[in-house]
């Protein structure tokens, strides 16, 4: 009996020991998940500039034939004769892309011919059209859209004229952009979070107060560069020799702003 209750007695102490070192543990998270009430808010803007090193732009081919079988057929002879021809430029077909692939009919509206009426006119005759009409199915479209990425940029503009060349009926959407646009971006942020942290500081400054802690952070990336150029070649220009077109790549601006909230003292 003695012994069970010294038993009881320990485990109690031992419990209560360890109820105590964590409420003593705890102490110091009291307050800390209160927000800050003393705060000022800031912005930023960060601007870096770069040189493109990557170029996209897309080229389609379409094929009108009577049936979907023939104008898929020379639609594909064509789309495969222009990547043979970027592939032997240099272009891995990792950077080939098909970004569209469409077919649709194609028809002709006739008017009717009202049988009971004629207009004489000298010694011809022209017919009375009645209202109305049908549609007559004449054919099929089929249209493909095809995306590349060029990473020697100097290449572009052969690229260009080359594609329309080979029978492209349609080269657009020249673009300029980074491989690793993370990088750029990156520095952009950093000129920005800098530009807010110098005017926290000369606003608390001015305030007579001490910065404590950053309590909130927004971002918002952009960025400017050249607009996309459209570079169009008619339907058979493939008999002619095309001219590369003069390509000039320019600089990147990105552009990175935040606003950051800073707790005070």
């Amino acid at each position: 009996m003695r012994t069970a209750l010294l038993v009881t007695v320990i485990l109690l102490a031992v419990f209560l020991a360890v109820e105590a070192i964590g409420g003593i543990m705890g102490w110091r998270y009291i307050g800390t998940g209160v927000a800050a009430t003393n705060t000022i808010s800031v912005s930023g803007h960060g601007e870096s500039l770069g040189v493109p090193d990557i170029a996209t732009f897309t080229f389609s081919v379409v094929s009108d034939k009577t049936t979907v079988a023939d104008a898929q057929a020379d639609a594909t002879a064509k789309a495969n004769a222009i990547t043979d021809y970027l592939t032997s430029a240099g272009v891995s077909k990792n950077d080939i892309q098909t970004s569209n692939y469409s077919i649709e009919p194609q028809y002709d509206y006739q008017t009717q011919v009202c049988p009971q009426a004629a207009v004489t006119s000298g010694a011809a005759s022209a017919p009375v059209y009645c209202g109305g009409g049908n549609q007559v199915l004449k054919g099929y479209e089929v249209s493909q859209s095809t995306t590349i990425k060029v990473r020697d940029t100097s290449k572009a503009g052969d690229l260009l004229a080359g594609v329309g060349s080979k029978g492209a009926t349609q080269v657009s959407g020249l673009t300029f952009t980074f491989d690793n646009p993370d990088s750029i971006q990156t520095d952009a942020r950093n000129k920005a979070i800098a530009d807010a942290k110098t005017k926290a500081d000369a606003l608390a400054k001015q305030l007579g107060v001490t910065l404590v802690r950053v309590t909130s952070f927004n971002e918002n990336t952009g960025g400017t560069g050249p607009r996309p150029m459209v570079y169009s070649m008619a339907s058979g220009a493939a008999d002619t020799k095309a001219v590369a077109p003069e390509i000039s790549t320019g600089q990147n601006d990105v552009t990175d702003d935040v606003t950051i909230t800073y707790e005070i003292k």
